[in-house]
C-alpha cells in the first residue's frame, strides 16, 4: 500500500517539486483559508451541518431532520432520534468534548440500516472531500536515497496520510522555535493557538526520516524543505483511504495485521538502519489508510476475537497505532455496528467492559413509520421493471406497497393495553386514531424505552428490511405471480408467512407477528373495499371526495350565512377557489350512524373534533384529507355502497353473479377504469375482484 517509488534514473536525478508542492506555499494557503487544516470530527460536522436542518414534530415529539441525509435518489429513510444522536456525538467531537476519545456504535436488529447508513455517510465523506476547496493533503519524502541508508528507495509518502500543518507544528523539536517559524509565515499568536488545538505529534516514521533529512541538512531548514513535497489524499474507496471498512471475520482468518500492519520485507531489504519504524508497513492494516482524518468503518465489532477487541480499545482510547512499541497518532472518527445478539453475548463477558466504557451506543430501531415505509419498500422492490420466468414483464399491483409495509411496521410495534396496534400505528404515521391522542403514545414509547432489555424497547424487533426484501423474492417466485404476471397484493401475506416460519427464531415473537399479519389483511380488505368503491363510480378519488364532502358539510352546517336552502359557499383550501355545497342532514347523520354514534351528545362531540382537526391539519397542510381516518373513511364507503347498489352484498352479489347482462356490464366497466385510471393490470384487477366478492378477512 505505502508509496515506494524506486530511482529508475541513478543516483543524480533529483525530484522537481513545483512551488504549490512546498510546505511554505501550504502554509500560506491556510493562513488565507484556501486550504482547510481540520480534524476528521470537524469535517463530518461541517459536511452535514452545512447542509439545513429542519425543526419538525415526530409523533408527538419536538425532533431535528438534517436535510444532508435526505439527499439523493436512495437517501436515509427515518432515524431521526438515531442521525440527532448522531451529529451530536460528531459535533461534541469536533468541539473538543469526551466524544473525541469514543467510538459511537450502532446496535440494533439485522436488516434496520445501521450499514447503509455508514456507506452512506462514507459515500457523502469521498463527494464533500473531492471538492477544490475540501481537498485533503499529506506530505511525501523526496529523494531518500540521498541519505545513504535506504537503498533504491528514494520516495516516501506519510504512511498515516499525516496532514502538511501535523508537520509544520513538528518542524523543530521545540515548540517554541516552531511557533515562531509559524509566526514568521503570517500566523497570528491567536492562530498558532487554534492550530496547536489540533496538535499531535509526527508518527514515528514520520519522525526518524525527518530527523535523518535534519542530521544530512545540519539543520539547514531551506535545505531540509527540499525533501518536503506537498500531495493531495488520494480518494479510493476500493483501496479504502480516508473512508474504510473492516468487517468482522472468523477467529481463523482474522488477524492485528489486518488492523495495524506489518513488517515489509521490500522494505528491510532496503533499508540500512533495522531499528528504523519505515521498515513496518501500517498501510498494509485498515486503520492507517484512514488515520489522515478519515472514517473507519468496523462492521459487526463486537464479533471480532479478544485480541482485536483490544487493540480497537487502545485504538479509541489513545487514537494511536502501536507496533512492536512504536506509534503513528491517528485522526479518525470510528464508527462501528453491531447486532442485538451479539452485543449482549459481548456484555455478558464482564471482562471486556473497558471498550464498552469507550463507547457511545446508539440503539438503532426498525422504522415504525407505515408512510415513511412505504419508501423503504419502494427499495426493496427495486427500481427496475421485474419480469417473469419467461421474460415477460412483470406487473406490480398497486396496493402492493401498502399491503407490505403496513405488515412489517405493526410487526415492529410493541403491544399496549392503553392503544390497539392500529391506533399505535397511526399516531406514530401522525394520523388521527379516533379519540385516543398522541400523548398517549408518548407515553407507551418512554415505558417501552425504560425497559433494561433493549431488545424490547420500541421498534427493537420485527421484520427488518432484509425480511422484506425476502418476502418480495418469494412473492416473484409464486407460480401464481409468473403465471398472471404480476406480484399481486394478497400474495404478499402468504410469502410473509413464509418469512416468520423460517426466519423467526422464538415462538412468542411468531405468534405476535402472525397476529400482527391478521390485522395487516383487514386493512388491505379494507383498502380494497375503497378501490372497488371507487372503481364502481368510475372515479379514482370518489371516497376521497365523499369524505371531504362530508367534512365540508360538518364545517358549513353552523355558518352563519347558511340560508334555508342549506347552500354554503366556501373557499377551497388547495385551489383557494370559491366552491358551493348544500349540507345534507340524512347523509351526515347516515355516516354517523355507520360510526356507532347512537345519540345526539356523541354525534356532536366527533363533529367537534372533526372541526378541530381540520382547523390544525388544513392550515399546515391545504391538501389534507382525512383519508387517514380509517373509521370514518369505511363508514362513508358503506353509506356509498349502499345509496348507490343497496349495500356490499348487492355488488358482491353483481360482481360475482356477471350470468346477465347488466352485471357483465358492471364488472366489464370497473375492469376497465382499473385499467385505465387506477394502475392496476388485467390480473390483479381480476383479483382484486374476486378477493372483494369472498368473506375472508372481514372484521
Amino acid at each position: 500500500m505505502a508509496d515506494n517509488k524506486i530511482n529508475k534514473h541513478g543516483q543524480g536525478s533529483k525530484v522537481v517539486i513545483q512551488d504549490n508542492m512546498r510546505l511554505p506555499f501550504h502554509i500560506r494557503e491556510v493562513l488565507g483559508n484556501k486550504r482547510r487544516f481540520e480534524n476528521a470530527a470537524q469535517a463530518v460536522s461541517r459536511m452535514i451541518l452545512e447542509k439545513k436542518v429542519n425543526r419538525i414534530v415526530r409523533a408527538g415529539k419536538s425532533a431535528y431532520d438534517f436535510e444532508f441525509f435526505r439527499a439523493d435518489k436512495k437517501h436515509i429513510i427515518g432515524w431521526f432520534d438515531e442521525i440527532n444522536e448522531f451529529v451530536h456525538f460528531v459535533k461534541d467531537a469536533a468541539e473538543g468534548g469526551s466524544a473525541k476519545e469514543m467510538a459511537i456504535v450502532l446496535v440494533g436488529e439485522a436488516g434496520n440500516g445501521k450499514t447503509f447508513f455508514v456507506d452512506f455517510l462514507c459515500s457523502k465523506f469521498r463527494e464533500f472531500l473531492s471538492r477544490p476547496d475540501n481537498t485533503k493533503y499529506t506530505f511525501e519524502f523526496v529523494d531518500i536515497n540521498e541519505l545513504g541508508s535506504y537503498g533504491n528507495i528514494t520516495v516516501i509518502q506519510s504512511q498515516t496520510f499525516e496532514d502538511p500543518m501535523v508537520l509544520a507544528m513538528n518542524v523543530f523539536d521545540s515548540k517554541d522555535e516552531t511557533k515562531e517559524f509559524l509566526g514568521k509565515n503570517g500566523f497570528s499568536d491567536r492562530r498558532i493557538e487554534s492550530l496547536f488545538g489540533n496538535y499531535r505529534p509526527l508518527g514515528a516514521c514520520s519522525e526518524y526520516i525527518w530527523k535523518s533529512i535534519r542530521n544530512f541538512c545540519s539543520g539547514d531548514l531551506d535545505k531540509m524543505l527540499e525533501f518536503i513535497r506537498i500531495v493531495p489524499v488520494p480518494m479510493s474507496e476500493s483501496l479504502g483511504t480516508v473512508t474504510g471498512k473492516y468487517s468482522a471475520r472468523d477467529k481463523i482468518t482474522s488477524s492485528a495485521v489486518d488492523l495495524l500492519g506489518e513488517e515489509s520485507m521490500f522494505r528491510l531489504l532496503n533499508i540500512v538502519d533495522t531499528d528504523n519504524p519505515y521498515k513496518l508497513d501500517v498501510r498494509r492494516g485498515a486503520l492507517a489508510r484512514v488515520a489522515g482524518g478519515g472514517i473507519h468503518f468496523s462492521d459487526e465489532i463486537f464479533k471480532n476475537k479478544k485480541d482485536l477487541v483490544q487493540i480497537y480499545l487502545q485504538v479509541i482510547q489513545n487514537r494511536n497505532i502501536e507496533l512492536d512499541g512504536f506509534k503513528w497518532p491517528i485522526d479518525t472518527l470510528i464508527i462501528a455496528t453491531s447486532n442485538n445478539w451479539e452485543y449482549n453475548r459481548f456484555v455478558s463477558e464482564k471482562e471486556e467492559a473497558p471498550i464498552k466504557d469507550r463507547c457511545r451506543l446508539c440503539y438503532v430501531a426498525h422504522n415504525t413509520d407505515y408512510k415513511l415505509q412505504r419508501e423503504l419498500t419502494d427499495y426493496a422492490i427495486g427500481s427496475e421493471k421485474k419480469s417473469t420466468i419467461s421474460g415477460d414483464q412483470m406487473h406490480e399491483d398497486p396496493n402492493l406497497n401498502y399491503a407490505a409495509s403496513v405488515s412489517v411496521v405493526l410487526s415492529r410495534l410493541p403491544h399496549s393495553e392503553k392503544l390497539t396496534p392500529i391506533e399505535t400505528m397511526k399516531l406514530e404515521a401522525g394520523e388521527i386514531a379516533g379519540e385516543k391522542g398522541v400523548k398517549t403514545l408518548v407515553e407507551v414509547k418512554e415505558m417501552s424505552n425504560a425497559n433494561p432489555d433493549v431488545t424490547r424497547r420500541w421498534g427493537q424487533k420485527g421484520l427488518g428490511h432484509r425480511d422484506l426484501g425476502r418476502s418480495l423474492q418469494i412473492l416473484g417466485s409464486l407460480a401464481e405471480s409468473n403465471e398472471g404476471k404480476c406480484l399481486f397484493a394478497k400474495d404478499i401475506f402468504k410469502a410473509l408467512e413464509r418469512i416468520i416460519l423460517d426466519y423467526v427464531i422464538e415462538a412468542t415473537d411468531r405468534d405476535k407477528f402472525f397476529a400482527d399479519l391478521k390485522i395487516a389483511k383487514k386493512l388491505y380488505r379494507e383498502q380494497v373495499k375503497t378501490v372497488i368503491f371507487n372503481a364502481y363510480r368510475d372515479d379514482p378519488q370518489a371516497i376521497r371526495k365523499d369524505v371531504l364532502t362530508y367534512v365540508n358539510m360538518i364545517i358549513g352546517m353552523d355558518a352563519e350565512h347558511l340560508g334555508p336552502d342549506k347552500m354554503w359557499r366556501y373557499k377551497d383550501p388547495q385551489t383557494r377557489e370559491l366552491k358551493s355545497i348544500k349540507i345534507d342532514d340524512k347523509y351526515i347523520n347516515s355516516v354517523e350512524d355507520r360510526l356507532g354514534l347512537a345519540n345526539k351528545e356523541r354525534k356532536e362531540s366527533f363533529r367537534n373534533s372533526i372541526r378541530k382537526i381540520y382547523g390544525q391539519k388544513i392550515s399546515i397542510d391545504p391538501a389534507y384529507d382525512f383519508m387517514d381516518n380509517q373509521e370514518l373513511v369505511k363508514a362513508v364507503t358503506d353509506v356509498r355502497l349502499e345509496s348507490d347498489v343497496a349495500g356490499a352484498g348487492s355488488l358482491v352479489g353483481a360482481l360475482a353473479n356477471r350470468t346477465n347482462e347488466e352485471n357483465l356490464k358492471v364488472y366489464s366497466r370497473m375492469i376497465d377504469t382499473m385499467l385505465q385510471k387506477m394502475g392496476h393490470c388485467l390480473t390483479c384487477a381480476q383479483k382484486t375482484i374476486e378477493y372483494f366478492c369472498e368473506k375472508e378477512d372481514e372484521h
